[in-house]
């Protein structure tokens, strides 16, 4: 035991050191980030770049605020990123918990399969997204991009929701049923509940790729529809890059998927067979 002790200290430390190290590596895009959003342009263009020691400045989220089309981005970028995540997981909780229940040939392999749609990189469908889109007159209108985005995160939603519902035990619907309940009640009623931690998890991504996805927002969305990403490219113009105002924008684009990653945390890390065991 104390040859035990005296050799776990190093060993632990070590290991604080490794995380610290990778902590500093992730962290410090995002720290570049939130600085030069408090520069003015002189620092920005200066060759030396300062990280730490400068004098902050809010000029850059003044002009973001004030004549940069925030606060229409922002609702754009909310409209769709909450319509996406909910009619995926309405949609994506059903068909994953019809695959979960029905009893047929191949069930199993369908669901794994509607991953390999997911694997379609967005930039693949985007010609043939603009090419339908104008062909229909549809450009220029959010409900498009909110039923390309449903339709992009659909089959991860069904892939992760069916391992989820395949773990809870039929015999909480049997019973619930004896005592009177309709599918539809078993569904919202009881299983909703257990697959808290599923839907979380399923939300969270499908929220941040409809946030932050630029590609299908740049082509199907027009100058009143454009989302915060594609506000943000804007500020890439014929004379330069406005490399302040830009991050700027980055800075703000990140808050709302991180703090929805943190309120649904607790969520996340919640065991789902536990919860139904409790039940």
């Amino acid at each position: 035991m104390a040859a035990r002790q005296i050799s776990n200290p190093p060993g632990i430390w070590g290991h604080y050191g490794a995380l610290i190290v990778l902590a500093l590596i992730t962290l410090t895009p995002i720290w570049v980030m939130v600085a030069t959003g408090f520069k003015d342009d002189v620092l920005v263009q200066q060759k030396e770049p300062v990280w730490f020691f400068f004098f902050p400045t809010l000029e850059n989220y003044d002009y973001i605020m004030t004549r940069g089309k925030f606060d229409r981005y922002l609702w754009n970028s909310t409209i769709v990123g909450v319509s996406a995540t909910f009619l995926t997981l309405l949609s994506g909780g059903l068909c994953a918990y019809a695959l979960a229940r029905m009893e047929f040939r191949g069930r199993v392999l369908v669901a794994n399969s509607t991953l390999l749609v997911r694997m379609v990189p967005p930039a693949v469908l985007a010609v043939p997204a603009f090419a339908m889109v104008i062909n229909f007159s549809l450009n220029n209108d959010l409900a498009v991009l909110i039923f390309f985005y449903t339709a992009l995160n659909l089959p991860f939603a069904i892939w992760l929701l069916f391992g989820f519902y395949k773990q809870i035990p039929v015999e909480l619907e049997e019973a619930a049923i004896v005592d009177g309940a309709t599918p539809l009640q078993v569904f919202f009623r009881v299983l909703m509940p257990l697959m808290k931690s599923g839907y979380a998890v399923a939300g969270i991504f499908t929220f941040r790729i409809a946030w932050n996805e630029f590609i299908l927002a740049l082509l199907l969305t027009g100058r009143t529809t454009r989302t915060l990403p594609v506000g943000a490219a804007g500020f890439i113009t014929d004379t330069g890059v406005e490399w302040g105002r830009i991050m700027a924008m980055g800075t703000l684009i990140v808050i709302p998927p991180l703090l929805f990653t943190f309120f649904a945390a607790r969520q996340i890390i919640a065991g789902m067979t536990a919860g139904a065991v409790k039940g």
